[in-house]
């Protein structure tokens, strides 16, 4: 391993457990962010790099570290802009689970093929989840019909605010809207659609339903199947509030609202520290072919946030150690089903 590993957002819950990680792997770690006494309390033996994102990218093209790690939303913002910071030979990953950031970044493969650069989107727990145990059912197989792919996280809920990260993330989820594919196309659906209520192998009931994030596109990409959902188990369950969100989203894309409903949300407190409400976190994929013939399989790990970092490690340690290639990619796309396994989780399959 070679070069340094620059953390963006080191002082966020999933920054600072990334640079602990990668600092236990033995990487030479650099922390950024906008405070210089919260990045020495995350890295107090690491060179820090402080300022806003625009400083930070202006230092991040002139230095070219060997890997950039980017966990600050809302990533349809921050993804474009760090990856066209990174020079050449420079790769790129971040946590997203933003379909416009998906879709900007992966419109940037000419250009990172062209500067030999990697880039990753979406190393975290919804999409290489899902796309994990999607490609694990699709090994050795023929090009599916339909995919459905669900993203059940069970999240330990940590006291403070939400903070303007997460909050930004949310509200460019709410814009984007509902996406599926259809005929091969990706196209506007109702956010909130599609809502299916599972039991996952622990005997846990819940709901999920489609909003069209990172997991839909992984799916599409990984399957190139003409009919994807993708859905999760963090749109509302209940029917009435998930009637609503069609409506919030386009408010949301009036001008400056996004804006006051950022800094409203990330003031958001929690006062004591929530427990994951469920044992395991779960991907699940549903896979059906034209002959009718269906295979279902799931992908368990812990604590959803334990493994977004786990993901984030590993890709960026196999990206430092060059076992990457040129271009834009989603995790399990670049290095096989096998990364989730890697990163702390282990496939159920069930054939129907």
């Amino acid at each position: 391993m070679t070069g340094e590993i620059w953390v963006l957002g080191a002082t966020g819950r999933v920054g600072r457990e990334v640079v602990e990680r990668l600092w236990r792997a033995g990487a030479e770690v650099v922390v950024a962010g906008r405070d210089r006494e919260r990045l020495a309390e995350v890295g107090p033996d690491a060179r820090a790099v402080v300022g806003s994102l625009d400083e930070v990218c202006a230092r991040l093209s002139t230095e070219g570290p060997a890997v950039v790690v980017n966990t600050v939303g809302p990533f349809a913002v921050t993804a474009p802009k760090v990856a066209r910071a990174c020079p050449p030979g420079t790769h790129y990953v971040d946590v997203s689970d933003e379909l416009s950031a998906f879709e900007l970044l992966h419109g940037m493969d000419r250009e990172a093929v062209a500067t030999r650069r990697t880039l990753v989107s979406g190393a975290g727990f919804g999409p290489l989840a899902t796309e994990g145990v999607l490609l694990h059912l699709l090994a050795g197989e023929e090009e599916p019909s339909r995919v459905r792919v669900d993203a059940v996280a069970s999240v330990a809920l940590e006291p403070g605010a939400l903070g303007e990260a997460l909050a930004a993330t949310i509200v460019q989820a709410l814009r984007d809207g509902g996406r599926e594919v259809r005929e091969g196309r990706l196209v506007r659906a109702r956010a909130g659609g599609a809502a299916e209520r599972l039991t996952t192998p622990d005997g846990d009931v819940v709901t999920t339903a489609s909003l069209g994030g990172g997991e839909l596109f992984a799916a599409w990409r990984a399957s190139g199947a003409p009919s994807v959902i993708g859905a999760s188990a963090l749109v509302p369950a209940n029917p009435a509030v998930r009637a609503l969100l069609p409506a919030l989203g386009g408010a949301l894309r009036l001008p400056g609202l996004a804006g006051f409903a950022t800094r409203r949300l990330a003031g958001i407190t929690t006062t004591t520290a929530r427990p994951r409400p469920r044992r395991s976190s779960w991907g699940r994929a549903r896979v059906e072919w034209p002959s009718g013939r269906v295979r279902e399989g799931w992908l368990r790990t812990g604590e959803g946030m334990e493994f977004t970092v786990g993901a984030a490690t590993e890709v960026t340690l196999r990206l430092a150690k060059g076992e990457g290639r040129p271009g834009a990619f989603t995790p399990a796309r670049l290095f096989g089903p096998e990364v989730a396994l890697a990163a702390g989780a282990d496939f159920v399959v069930t054939d129907r």
